[in-house]
Formats: structure tokens, C-alpha cells, sequence
């Protein structure tokens, strides 16, 4: 039976495509993305017509910020509906769907940013419930970002490198003596009990005698956050070379297997998924131990302007400096979770962040 030539697409000669219906997941994922972004226009329209009962800067940047996230929500909003009821969606490039999936799931934070922010501005900038300056309102935030970003932008940079030369130096010590005590018991035998008495105090309890012994507070501090770092993942290193399955080496051995093709090759692969567990471990305990070694002596750094700002009673600067600092934290602990699942793809999505 012929189909109708006019029922025809005339340009690809199949049946013309028909709107599928919109689900109730779909639709309402797409209406909180439309209230989030009335929620942002209804936010600017009261930075713009509520008067502040002080000047604050940058109100017009904060407005400027506000429209942009509405536009965006509203658009995230327009391509969902498209794509909910489009028949082809389905054609479309994975990352394409994957990019507009997780901005629909974003939506509902959207939404709560917009109401959280605007009711941030007005107990501080529209009524002054809360105390100044202990607190300021947005455009106080903004104002340190585009005012302040020399010193704000040294300090990200400093801190990231003194984390960086820490936390390797503590993951690799970690991983030598993890590895050392799950594989030799000899090495065992004398690193395990120093290891279970020396691991667990804080590495901040060791800020006086690492401010003595090394000969700059840089040095101090790298050690420091080594020392945080290093406990968490030779535990687990350790943990993980020690539960290796022992048929695995057998089978190795039978084959002709060298002691060191044994560690490299059977029990470091096999130990990996509790490796990457420390290196986490590791990194959070990192973050504390360099923020307050920062504090202690360090001249530069995030930590230190902390410091600075608290001196200085210049709160919205602490208060952006703790924004940088979470994005700076979250963003590392991703790109490790990234790289574990590079390497860990038979594992991937086992461990979520």
C-alpha cells in the first residue's frame, strides 16, 4: 500500500515528522527552568526599582549578572521543550543531550540561587537587618572581584603552588611507604608502628617545631601539607597492596614473573581503586592544613588573605575569598575524580562526587 505523495517529505521522501508528546518528567523539568528565570528578572527588577538605603557600587553589574542568568535559564528552558518534542531528538550529537540533560537538572538550583540572592539583598542593601559591615549584600562581592582581583588572583596563584609542591610530595611519600609496608614485611615491621603512632595526630600540631626546623615558612608549610597528605594515602596504598588477591601472583610467578614485575605490574594496577581513596583523603586534609599554615606565616596566599581581610574588618573581601576558595577545592577534587576515571574505567561511576 502507497502512501500518499502528499503526506510525502518532499525532501527526504518519508512520512513528515510529527511532535511527540510532552511527558510530565520532561514538563516539569522545563517549567522550573521558566520559573527560575522569572525568578532572576523579578530579582533584578528589585535591585532596579527597591531603593538601597545605601550606595553600594556595582548595582548595575549585579543587575547586568541577573539578566544574563534569566536569559540563560530561559534558554535552557526553550531547548528542552524543543528537544521533549521534537521526534529526531534522539539524532542529536550525545554531548549535545548530555550538556542540555544536566542543565535541566541544574534548573531547580536556578531557581534557588535566585531566591536566596534576592533575599540576601534585601535584608542587607533594601532593609539593613543584618549588621554592618559584618555583612554586605551582592554588589559588595562583585565590587571586591573587579576592585580587588590583583591581590585576589596573587593569592589563588600562591596558594595553588604551595598546595601543589605539598600534596605531590605527600602522595608520593605516601604511596612509597603504603607500598613498602603491603608488600615487605621486614619494611613493615619497622614503618607500621611509627605509621600508627605518628599518622594520626593533626599535622598542625607539628606547626612550632616545622616553623624551627625548616628555614623558611614556605619550606615549613610544604612539609605540613605533605604530612597531611601522606598518612591518608599510605593507608590506603598499603591496605590496597596487602588485600591483593594471592592467586594473582601465583599465576604471575608461574609465567616467569620478577619481584618487580609483581609490585608494578600486579599489585600497584590491583591497588589503584584504594589509592585513589587516599589520594581524595589526602587532598581534603590538604586544604585545612594549608589555609592554616597560610594563616601562621605564610606572607601570601589565601589563608593569608583571610587573614587580611578579618584584620581589616573587610568582610565582603573574606566573604569572596571563601567563594574562591570552595570553586579552587570543589574544581581539584573533580579533576581528580576525572582522572580516576581515566584510569579506573572498569570502575567508573563507582565512586561519586
Amino acid at each position: 500500500m502507497s502512501i500518499p505523495s502528499e503526506l510525502l517529505d518532499s525532501s527526504a521522501g518519508r512520512p513528515p515528522r510529527r511532535a511527540t508528546p510532552l511527558t510530565r518528567a520532561n514538563a516539569r523539568r522545563i517549567g522550573v527552568a521558566a520559573l527560575a528565570a522569572a525568578a532572576w528578572l523579578a530579582s533584578a527588577a528589585i535591585t532596579v526599582w527597591w531603593p538601597d538605603l545605601d550606595d553600594w557600587p556595582y548595582t548595575n553589574e549585579l543587575v547586568a549578572l541577573k539578566l544574563a542568568i534569566a536569559l540563560l535559564a530561559a534558554l535552557i528552558g526553550a531547548a528542552g521543550w524543543r528537544r521533549a518534542t521534537q521526534r529526531d531528538a534522539r539524532q542529536r550529537p550525545a554531548r549535545i543531550a548530555a550538556a542540555l540533560a544536566a542543565a535541566l537538572d541544574a534548573a531547580p538550583w536556578l531557581l534557588a540561587l535566585a531566591l536566596g540572592i534576592a533575599a540576601w539583598e534585601i535584608v542587607t542593601a533594601k532593609l539593613e537587618w543584618l549588621p554592618r559591615p559584618f555583612f554586605a549584600p551582592p554588589q559588595a562581592l562583585i565590587a571586591v572581584y573587579f576592585d580587588d582581583f590583583p591581590r585576589l588572583a596573587s593569592s589563588v596563584v600562591h596558594s595553588f603552588g604551595l598546595l601543589a609542591y605539598g600534596y605531590l610530595l605527600g602522595a608520593a611519600a605516601g604511596f612509597a611507604i603504603g607500598v613498602s609496608i603491603g608488600w615487605s614485611r621486614a619494611v613493615g615491621y619497622w614503618l607500621h608502628p611509627v605509621l600508627r603512632l605518628v599518622g594520626p595526630l593533626p599535622a598542625t600540631a607539628w606547626l612550632p617545631l616545622a616553623f624551627f626546623f625548616f628555614p623558611s615558612s614556605f619550606s615549613a608549610s610544604v612539609f605540613l601539607i605533605a604530612l597531611a597528605t601522606a598518612f591518608p594515602v599510605a593507608v590506603l596504598t598499603w591496605s590496597g597492596v596487602a588485600s591483593v588477591n594471592s592467586a594473582y601472583y601465583d599465576v604471575a610467578r608461574t609465567l616467569g614473573a620478577r619481584p618487580s614485575f609483581l609490585i608494578l605490574r600486579v599489585a600497584i594496577p590491583a591497588a589503584l581503586p584504594s589509592v585513589f581513596v587516599g589520594l581524595f583523603m589526602g587532598l581534603g586534609a590538604s586544604f585545612s592544613v594549608l589555609i592554616v599554615a597560610e594563616m601562621m606565616g605564610v606572607k601570601a596566599g589565601l589563608g593569608w588573605y583571610l587573614q587580611w581581610a578579618q584584620g581589616w574588618a573587610a568582610y565582603s573581601n573574606m566573604y569572596a575569598a571563601l567563594l574562591v576558595m570552595a570553586a579552587m577545592c570543589s574544581g581539584l577534587i573533580t579533576l581528580l575524580f576525572r582522572l580516576r576515571d581515566r584510569l579506573l574505567v572498569w570502575q567508573k561511576g563507582l565512586l561519586k562526587w
